[in-house]
């Protein structure tokens, strides 16, 4: 058996796309047909069907409406598959025939451009990596927006930095050469960043066809205008995602005009751990807003500000003057409320400009879609005129690059329909007396329509069916439906048309000569609204630069006015910013959780660190006492100083920090077979190998994932080689190893503080205040107690710790490796020391890591003279020795 020619169309359409699934338009219906409909009916719960297609049996089959695709399009994206939208070419209507067919578009999860499809506060960034031994290059874009940037990564943790920007942007979707893909953990990066990969072979990369590509999406005859190197691995990265985005979108990205090529130095940097751990754009746990910075800062009014605000934490700037620009727009916006109260207020009517750009440019905007326009370009002219003249920096140069766009507000003014269709081919989206021809055609139906709209009337008194209905479908045209009940009514000049179970629908001739006028000029009509509407959206399109222009400015004005209005609610100050290295904070707060109590007030507390005294702040306490919560505000207060807002404290003087780490918490990777020490130490020696001078490092408990001689010989190496070794990084570290605390009469640039905590009644208090020193004890006890920990067992722990502190010695054997060789260390009578370093008068006992109780074979060793000995005496004592070395 043949197959039918439809189905056989289906099938070599199919063959060139056989990584997608394919929605195959017939009528109003996308369907989808052999396995395409079974992973589809199971993807999409739909039923499936059957259809004949020339085999002995029936193609399985299922399908979604045309005009409601876009949820369906975007649960199989979400799961990771590629669809590929197969259209109709040619109008049923006007062949003779099967239609001719193509691919007109291909989604991917990084190549989502539909509005009902995209998260409104969300980049969805489409990421091309190019993978050599030397180096790597990086590019990436947002088709729905145009914003397309490229850069290379050339030091030594490449692979982690590729990772990190990865993870900064929040990638969607991931293209990677072969090479890359057999060198890279892939699986790692896509747990990380939830991307889905897509691996191209090398025919995507080559030179010549990058270059060519490069240069005519940009519109230069060379790459040294866009700031990039021939030989640079980014120009084999941004060739494969603009070959990528032609061959998926089957056009030119006429909205991707301005490259930015960036060097990850420009910005602060800031790692997956550090994102993750100071919860900036989501919670910790339940990946939330609520509860992230982000969440308190972002009072926005449209969503590219929204996203331009995400944009902004992630990348804080190092450049001291762009940073003070941005605090002087921020200022300037919190003293003219009235100003700034109007500026939100405008701001909240404006759409989503970049969005609306980028459908225009690509064809893709309805009816709908271009009366938002017309309306956000109707706002600009007032916030323009705001904004003049403020005579601050920033401020004046976003001003001026805001274009108030009003010849396209009027064209589409002038031509769009007030509430047009969300469908652009079946008419009603064009005004009347816009154009001259398109209101003949409907002035030529007007008589037919009113003939037709008056038939009903007539029918029943002619008939006497009181019931009668003149109607339409677009399979039968109009009709004349009549029940049952009055068939014998009916007129001998009815011509039977269709029977339905309870009705039987006639025309009639006359009906039928109406029609055809108006069906026929509804078809010319509808075919010259369309072109009518392409018209204008082509005319807003050769705007397309200014309307991007004006959407990045009025974004980051946007964000600055939220900026303005938290500061001024929440009682934020501005920072002073310098390019020295202190960082001084006079009581400071955290700013996600002041906002987060119900009840009582955050306490605040000061911040002082520098280069030569103060580089290291060692903080001891008990547990829920603050300390992380401490190293965390201190961190934010930097972080949000360097985005240009101002910041919780009374008053603030920021020493550019190049890079932010943070070692917080501890967690396994079994599925990868790492432990949480593994882990910790893994983060631990990213962190040393990466951080400069210019950094802050914020360090939580570290060592406590192992023995605690060796979790604490590891800390004590580490807090010199901070503040010896790697030049005295500012770093906060938080502990429980009070051992530690003898380093601050050792070391230079380490300072001790402590968290208060007061007792009364034997209950504990927890003051949340940092003071100078060392805490007096743990206090691990308490902290059980209030955890809800049974009262027998901490009665039983009081009485062991009790013991602890009152035994005089212990021995601690310990097994270790070194080399080839293992050996046995017996420690016996060892000290329990008294920490004299407790401020508050209370005695915990402490093993002693810095000295141990003295040796007796050692110390008579130590005592003998040995000119005064006679042969026997010293044969004497050496055998005494050799008796208590043995019982050691």
């Amino acid at each position: 058996m043949a197959l039918s020619p439809m189905m056989q169309q289906y099938l070599d359409i199919k063959e060139q796309y056989k990584d997608c699934i394919l929605f195959f338009r017939l009528g109003d219906f996308y369907e989808m047909f052999f396995d395409d409909a079974m992973t589809a009916s199971r993807e999409l719960e739909l039923t499936l069907t059957g259809r004949n297609c020339g085999l002995e049996e029936r193609a399985p089959m299922c399908g979604v409406p045309f005009h409601s695709c876009d949820p369906y399009i975007a649960k199989l994206v979400e799961k990771g598959y590629k669809v590929a939208i197969c259209e109709q070419l040619e109008d049923p209507a006007e062949v003779k025939g099967l239609v001719k067919r193509d691919i007109v578009r291909i989604v991917t999860p990084g190549t989502v451009i539909s509005q009902a499809m995209l998260k409104e506060n969300e980049n969805n960034y489409l990421a091309s990596v190019f993978y050599s031994e030397e180096s790597i290059g990086f590019a990436y874009c947002d088709v729905s927006t145009g914003e397309i940037s490229a850069s290379q990564f050339t030091d030594i943790s490449s692979v982690e930095t590729l990772v990190n920007e990865l993870v900064k942007i929040s990638a969607r979707e991931v293209l990677i050469d072969e090479k890359g893909a057999a060198a890279i953990d892939t699986d790692k990066i896509r747990d990380m960043t939830g991307a889905y990969f897509e691996v191209l072979d090398e025919g995507h990369y080559s030179r010549p066809a990058a270059l060519d590509g490069i240069m005519r999406q940009f519109r230069v005859k060379s790459l040294f205008g866009l700031g990039l190197d021939e030989e640079s691995p980014a120009v084999y990265a941004l060739g494969a995602l603009l070959q990528y985005l032609r061959d998926t979108q089957k056009q030119e990205m006429g909205h991707m005009t301005v490259l930015n090529v960036y060097e990850t130095g420009n910005h602060m940097s800031l790692d997956k751990a550090t994102i993750r751990n100071l919860e900036i754009t989501e919670t910790l746990y339940d990946k939330q807003l609520r509860g992230s910075l982000l969440g308190v800062l972002d009072k926005t009014g449209t969503a590219m500000g929204s996203r331009k605000m995400k944009q902004w934490l992630r990348e804080p700037l190092n450049d001291a003057e762009t940073i003070k620009d941005r605090l002087d727009a921020v200022e300037y916006l919190s003293d003219e409320i009235l100003l700034r109260n109007d500026l939100r207020a405008s701001l909240r009517q404006i759409y989503d400009f970049e969005r609306l750009a980028g459908r225009v440019a690509c064809g893709n905007a309805n009816g709908k879609d271009m009366i938002a326009l017309r309306n956000s370009c109707a706002i600009l002219p007032d916030i323009k005129t705001a904004l003049s003249g403020s005579g601050v920096t920033l401020i004046d140069r976003l001003a001026g690059s805001i274009h108030e766009l009003t010849e396209v507000k009027d064209k589409i003014e002038s031509a769009i329909c007030e509430d047009p269709p969300f469908i652009i081919k079946e008419g009603g989206i064009i005004k009347e007396g816009y154009s001259k021809d398109l209101d003949d055609l409907k002035f030529s139906i007007k008589d037919a329509k009113r003939w037709i709209a008056e038939l009903e009337d007539k029918e029943k008194e002619r008939t006497g069916i009181k019931n009668l209905k003149v109607g339409f479908n677009k399979v039968f045209g109009y009709y004349i439906d009549v029940t049952k009940s009055n068939l014998d009514m009916v007129p001998d000049d009815y011509i039977r048309k269709q029977t339905l179970t309870n009705s039987e629908r006639y025309i009639t001739p006359e009906l039928k000569e109406q029609e055809g006028i108006v069906l026929n000029a509804e078809t010319r009509i509808n075919k010259l609204e369309y072109e009518l509407f392409t018209e204008v959206r082509g005319f807003a399109a050769s705007y397309i630069e200014k309307i991007q222009e004006t959407s990045r400015s009025i974004a980051e004005l946007d964000v600055l006015a939220s900026y303005a209005e938290v500061s001024v609610r929440n009682g934020y100050v501005k920072p002073e910013i310098t390019t020295g290295d202190r960082i001084v904070i006079e009581k400071g707060r955290h700013p996600v959780i002041e906002q987060m109590m119900n009840d009582g007030i955050f306490v605040s507390n000061d911040t002082y660190m520098d280069r030569e005294d103060c580089s290291m702040l060692l903080i001891t306490g008990p547990n829920m006492a603050g300390k992380s919560t401490y190293m965390r505000q201190t961190a934010l207060i930097v972080l949000m100083a360097q985005t240009g807002c101002f910041v919780p404290a009374e008053k603030a003087e920021i020493g550019i920090v190049d890079r932010i780490f943070t070692r917080i918490g501890a967690s396994d990777n079994l599925s990868q077979g790492q432990s949480t020490f593994f882990v910790e130490m893994s983060e631990l020696a990213y962190i040393l190998n990466s951080a400069t001078e210019k950094s802050l490092v914020i360090l939580d408990e570290i060592g406590r994932g192992t023995s605690t001689y060796d979790g604490l010989s590891i800390a004590w190496a580490v807090v010199d080689h901070l503040c010896r070794a790697a030049g005295r990084i500012r770093t906060l570290f938080a502990t429980h190893y009070h051992e530690l605390t003898v380093l601050e009469k050792k070391v230079k640039g380490l300072q001790n503080l402590n968290v208060t905590v007061a007792e009364a009644n034997g209950q504990v208090v927890f003051l949340h205040k940092i003071a100078e020193g060392s805490a007096s004890q743990s206090y691990g006890i308490e902290v059980a107690r209030l955890a809800g920990v049974p009262e027998a067992l901490l009665d039983a722990a009081s009485e062991k710790l009790a013991d602890l502190e009152n035994s005089s010695k212990e021995e601690v054997f310990a097994a270790g490796e070194s080399g080839k060789t293992a050996r046995k260390d017996a420690v016996d009578n060892k000290n329990i020391t008294k920490n004299d370093n407790n401020e508050a008068g209370g005695k915990e006992e402490q093993i002693s890591f810095l000295s141990f109780a003295p040796d007796p074979v050692v110390e008579r060793l130590k005592a003998l003279d040995l000119m005064e000995l006679t042969p026997s005496e010293a044969f004497k004592i050496l055998e005494e020795l050799k008796k208590t070395a043995d019982e050691l």
